[in-house]
Formats: structure tokens, sequence, C-alpha cells
């Protein structure tokens, strides 16, 4: 059986991605601050406490997991909300608090994780499109998503042929079923994200053998969508 670990696991985007890994029978567990739900757990799923962005933590979430192989790790954990404030107001700690709970949260599970993994071992980071593009006041947010697909083609020559290391840049996903028409509507493939969507492009790279140091975007095409005001 092959064994995954997901950060933020408990989240949306990582609910979505070990439920998947679940039905297709792998055996996954979830680092993160909060509990898995009990219908993952029920189903064989663990749910490990642990702050990534924090190195005894990491340390001490790899002790109580004790498995002794790893096939993949999806570094998916961070926090969510992009806005920061203005950059005269941000604060140094409020700016390492959201770049550790990405960046160096990223580099703390690889470093472990490395030596559980064999020839064929996947590393997936989840970036953002927001690497590429932003919103006014999201300065840290973007710096750790940029700073991903940085680590992302590092790691993928440090550590290739032996692990294959490959990012998915996320734009808007969502498990409200209540957005608007107008919402999906502006997406050239006329809907927004779901977290299944994520899921399945993680199960595709950790097959694609050939794929490495790349960055999937998955936005439903609004990287390629000129936008003017009218």
């Amino acid at each position: 059986m092959k064994r995954a670990i997901v950060t933020g696991g408990a989240g949306l985007i990582g609910t979505g991605i070990m439920r998947h890994l679940r039905t297709l029978g792998w055996e996954v567990a979830s680092f993160d601050m909060k509990e898995l739900d009990a219908e993952l757990q029920d189903d064989g799923s663990r749910s490990i406490f642990c702050d990534v962005g924090d190195e005894a933590s990491v340390h001490g979430a790899f002790a109580e997991l004790g498995w002794d192989s790893l096939d993949l790790l999806v570094n998916n954990a961070g926090i969510a909300g992009p806005v920061n404030g203005s950059i005269e107001t941000l604060s140094l700690d409020a700016w390492r608090k959201v770049t550790d709970s990405h960046l160096t949260a990223a580099f703390l599970m690889t470093r472990s994780a490395v030596a559980l993994m064999q020839a064929g071992g996947n590393i997936i980071n989840m970036a953002s499109t927001r690497a590429f593009m932003s919103e006014p006041h999201t300065e840290a947010y973007a710096a750790s998503k940029g700073g991903i697909v940085a680590l992302t083609h590092a790691l993928a020559i440090s550590l290739g042929p032996k692990i294959r290391v490959n990012a998915i840049a996320p734009g808007w996903i969502s498990g409200d079923e209540t957005l608007s028409s107008e919402d999906h509507a502006q997406h050239p493939a006329g809907r927004v994200g779901q977290p299944q969507d994520i899921a399945e492009a993680v199960v595709y790279i950790a097959s694609a053998g050939f794929m490495n140091g790349q960055v999937l975007t998955l936005d439903g095409g609004m990287t390629r969508k000129m936008i003017y005001a009218e």
C-alpha cells in the first residue's frame, strides 16, 4: 500500500486530497493543527497534530507517525487568508507567521520526509496563482507562494532523479455551493474550482514520471484571461 502525508489535511483542499487518495487505496496521514473529521478517521486516515512551521513539532509528528517509508508528501498547509493589510503596518511577526506556515513548513517537512523515500518518491508543493499575480496588500502570502515555486525547482534538481518535486498553483477553489453564476462565469472553464480538481491533479503528478520541477496551474483559465476595466 502506498503512503502519503498531506499537511493541512483537515482544510478544504487537504480534505479533498485525503479523501481521494483513500478511495484509491492509499494509506494517508494528515499533519495539521486541526483534527481530521470523523469520517476520514473512521476510514483509517491518521490525524497527527503538527505545527508544520515549527521544527520541534515536525520532528515530533514524524516520530508519532512511526512510518518507515513514504511515497508522497503533499506540502499543502499554510495560512489561507492572503490579505495582510498595508505594507507600512505589516509587522515582522505577522510576516513570519505567514511565511513560516507556507515556505518554512515546506522546507521542514521535506527535510524530514526525504529520509523515508525510496526511488520513485514524490513531493508536491501547493503554490498559488498569487505567486504570479496579486491583489493589493498580499505581500506575505504572495512572497510565500513565490518562494514555494522557487523551492520546487531547486528541490527537483537536488533530489532528482530519485525523488520528483513538482507544484500545483490553484486559483479560486471553493466548497461553497451558493456561489453566484457571476462567480462561475468569470472563469474561462465556466466554474470555480473544487477540491476534487486539486486532488485529481495530485494523483496525476504522482504518476507522471517525466514531470519534474514544474508548476501545474489549475485556475479555470483565469491567468490566461485579459481583464480591462469597463
